[in-house]
């Protein structure tokens, strides 16, 4: 798969570039360069010189700086250089420092798991800065790393995940398609490989937050996050916990999060039915329990109000259950942007 080029604005000349300072930024210079078959703007900047820059195998004297897709990361010729810098080059005025310094994350993630996971502390803060950063560059490397550490350390990242939370709701919100389909990879790869059951309460204040944009965003996570937990897990989280969600969001400002809310009814009830199957399982040869009080139409009746069953009943009786899994691998493959209006994210 081809790497993605930088497109930024061209960054103005310094006195400092004049008097050939080594700390200067040199004003970019935009040339073609192949991409598969299309020619694309590479970025070329020279950044200031710090020991152990290293991107993808290159000296960080070669000031090209590209995306680079997790499968072409190759190791760090020099891990210990890297690492010793790393903490500094993150938190460099110099965006393609930052850049080059995100990706050395991603490098050291990868191929020196255990070495990187003693720094995750002070990385983190880092990275959420770079997510934060108004360069569109810097945030979409940020996010890409957000997406291979989600990947590598799983669990790990669970207690220092809260800052992160709302800043991929947002981005995967924005106008900018290169950086919004990069925060939708990122909350991906977060359901896909962190446990739903450490996950699910840490995204839950987020469906009450004031932004309907966040609270969009997080719904969908809930609902792709929601059809990994098992019976057993199913049980420990709260059945109950879950329907009320989903009811909630059902009436909720904007679309998308109707929808997720829809699909998460879906698999409540498919979730429901199973857990109901696998009790029966267990108790077999013990008198039947009636059947009227393991229905799902009961199990919403006896945990919502009259006006939120009913909508849920609605939803789960009228879609046919086969559509589950097509809506759900729908919602999967992408997170469709919200309108634009300025909102508050506070929560």
């Amino acid at each position: 798969m081809s790497t993605s080029s930088l497109k930024e604005p061209n960054v103005s000349q310094s006195k400092d570039v004049e008097n050939g300072n080594d700390n200067s930024v040199k004003s970019c210079i935009s040339k073609p360069v192949l991409n598969g078959n299309k020619c694309a703007n590479k970025e070329q900047n020279v950044p200031s010189c710090c020991p152990g820059a290293v991107t993808n195998g290159n000296e960080a004297g070669n000031a090209d700086v590209e995306y680079i897709d997790s499968e072409n990361l190759v190791d760090l010729p020099d891990v210990d250089a890297a690492l010793c810098t790393l903490v500094k080059r993150l938190d460099s005025k110099d965006w393609v420092m930052t850049c080059e310094a995100l990706n050395n994350v991603r490098q050291l993630a990868m191929y020196h798991k255990e070495r990187l996971q003693e720094l995750l502390e002070p990385l983190v803060p880092l990275i959420v800065k770079s997510v934060k950063n108004p360069r569109s560059a810097v945030c979409k490397t940020a996010l890409m790393t957000c997406a291979d550490i989600f990947k590598v350390y799983g669990d790990l990242l669970v207690e220092s995940i809260d800052p992160l939370l709302v800043q991929l709701f947002l981005k995967a919100s924005q106008d900018k398609r290169f950086v919004c389909e990069a925060a939708e990879a990122a909350l991906t790869s977060m359901t896909s490989w962190i446990s739903p059951l450490l996950l699910l309460p840490r995204m839950q204040p987020y469906l009450k937050n004031r932004n309907p944009r966040v609270r969009a965003k997080a719904s969908v996570c809930l609902s792709k996050s929601v059809p990994c937990l098992d019976v057993q897990g199913i049980r420990e989280y709260g059945m109950d916990k879950l329907v009320q969600i989903a009811a909630t969001q059902l009436s909720d400002q904007l679309p998308e999060s109707r929808e997720a809310a829809r699909n998460l009814a879906l698999e409540l009830q498919v979730l429901y039915e199973k857990s109901q199957a696998s009790t029966s399982d267990e108790n077999e040869g013990e008198p039947s329990v009636s059947q009227d009080a393991e229905s799902w139409e009961a199990f919403c009746q006896s945990k919502l109000s009259a006006l939120s069953a009913q909508a849920i009943l609605r939803v789960t009786s009228t879609t046919p259950k086969e559509g589950v899994a097509s809506t759900s691998n729908a919602t999967k493959e992408g997170v469709t942007a919200a309108p634009k209006e300025g909102l508050d994210v506070d929560c």
